[in-house]
């Protein structure tokens, strides 16, 4: 055990709790002494991801809006949900948006209803995601910034925000919505940092990047965002309030690509294509004072990090 927190020796329950955020915060809630149940239908986690807790954590295999039809979940049973199950990206929400709505909203809703019919109700932290604000109209983002997401998945997630926020008013339910920005980790087999390891394990001399290299991101580290999930379900009021959930650093993605490079000790040329991804915003930069006012520091470096992601990836290869 780590350290004595409000959570040590409680039942908690993580959906999505086997995927690459979610096996994380597994990991920390263990490591307080919490009483984990994962409950995950493995479309994108991988029980893998688990394998090392052992008997530390009970792991349910099923679709959560399931569960909780059959009654084979008990929302009560649970002190805190940590709700991390659906689509995690924006891609599949463009390529097939009644997926991401039905993985990310309904999943949501029927949670909220469950918790709403309980006669114990658990605290309840929910995945949201930075894309709620589309592209923004300031920076540095502000949680009270305006929030006109540009694909899908930042609709569904803020769908989902406003249904947590209209819950938790009024059934008087303790939730709360952390919008994460740019994670990313060991166990990431998507996204920008694995892309390029990928591509510098194929070519180390050339690669081709997506952009000019000019765009910003808050890169956190995956670590970082367990924690900050665990502080809120510590110490968030949980009166339907959103988080932004970052590093509190703006990185460019040429800065990134350096600092890959120099963690994998090559000098490539690099090919910027100049286009984006349909439904990705430009730039970011995040304020992070409400989560910072809770106590939350980030503790992770973007060397260290990306680091750490070489190393696990180096790892998958032996």
């Amino acid at each position: 055990m780590n350290r004595t927190s409000p959570l040590t020796g409680q039942p908690v329950l993580i959906t999505g709790g086997a995927g690459f955020i979610g096996s994380h915060l597994t990991e920390v809630l263990v490591g307080v002494g919490a009483k984990v149940t994962v409950v995950d239908n493995l479309a994108t986690g991988n029980a893998a991801n688990l394998q090392h807790l052992g008997a530390q954590v009970t792991l349910i295999v099923g679709d959560v809006g399931e569960l909780l039809r059959l009654k084979r979940l008990q929302v009560s049973d649970y002190a805190a949900i940590f709700h991390l199950a659906g689509n995690p990206y924006i891609p599949p929400s463009v390529e097939n948006p009644a997926y991401d709505l039905r993985e990310n909203l309904l999943n949501t809703f029927n949670l909220l209803e469950a918790v709403r019919e309980a006669k114990e109700r658990p605290k309840l932290i929910s995945a949201s995601s930075a894309a709620v604000y589309g592209n923004p109209v300031r920076l540095p983002i502000r949680e009270d910034d305006p929030t006109v997401p540009i694909s899908p998945y930042g609709v569904s997630k803020l769908a989902g925000e406003r249904y947590l926020a209209v819950y938790s008013q009024l059934y008087d339910i303790a939730a709360v919505s952390m919008r994460f920005f740019s994670v990313y980790g060991p166990r990431q087999k998507k996204q920008v940092v694995f892309d390029l390891l990928r591509k510098i394990e194929a070519n180390p001399h050339d690669i081709e990047v997506y952009g000019d290299g000019t765009q910003t991101r808050d890169f956190a580290y995956v670590m970082d965002i367990a924690h900050a999930l665990v502080l809120a379900a510590e110490r968030a009021p949980g009166r339907g309030e959103a988080y932004n959930v970052a590093s509190g650093e703006t990185t460019s993605i040429g800065q990134l690509v350096s600092a890959l490079c120099e963690v994998c000790g090559v000098a490539p040329h690099i090919h910027y294509t100049g286009s984006v991804r349909p439904g990705d915003a430009e730039r970011w930069e995040v304020d992070m004072q409400r989560l910072t006012d809770l106590g939350f520091k980030p503790e992770t470096s973007l060397h260290d990090g990306v680091a750490a992601v070489k190393a696990w990836y180096d790892g998958l290869k032996g």
